[in-house]
């Protein structure tokens, strides 16, 4: 199955899908009624760590995916397709700021690691992106001691972004 065809049954069921984008908002809402402020403790912030990932994933998925569409597959933003580009986000930062809410997200375990992903795919993508638009032209005229500086700055993010993910806290 190809992500195109992926993304096809998700437009093609477009209830499975809204349960998904709208339970994870009434789910850390109920979690915020329950916890009555113990959200930081033990079972709460585990659940609270669960319901970050399910919306954070897919939400930085559609971050990056309308990053990449309209910038190398120059996609229209009349053709945004709303269950797979924009409801994703919706749901993510609805989360969170319900989530944020009840419980201090530093408190709630890997939540720093997502942070670290984000700025290394970011990175990625800014690199594949400067690739793709930079011709051999524009290189020669580029004095090359920027072009090592702009290597050894990506770099340094991406190792600022791989600790980040990769950090055992």
């Amino acid at each position: 199955m190809t992500l195109q065809q992926f993304f096809d049954v998700l437009s093609a069921n477009p209830s499975i899908t809204l349960f998904y984008f709208i339970a994870l908002p009434l789910t850390a809402v109920l979690c915020g009624l329950l916890s009555r402020g113990n959200g930081h403790k033990s079972p709460w912030s585990y659940a609270y760590c669960v319901l970050l990932y399910m919306a954070a994933v897919p939400g930085i998925f559609a971050i990056f995916l309308n990053v990449y569409l309209f910038l190398f597959e120059r996609q229209s933003v009349m053709q945004m397709n709303l269950f797979t580009q924009i409801f994703p986000i919706i749901t993510m930062l609805v989360t969170f700021f319900i989530i944020r809410k009840n419980v201090d997200l530093s408190l709630v375990p890997g939540f720093d690691r997502l942070s670290g992903l984000v700025v290394l795919v970011g990175v990625v993508i800014g690199l594949m992106w400067i690739l793709d638009r930079t011709r051999l032209f524009a290189v020669t005229v580029v004095p090359f001691q920027y072009v090592i500086f702009m290597l050894i700055g990506a770099l340094i993010l991406i190792r600022y972004g791989w600790s980040r993910v990769s950090a055992n806290r």
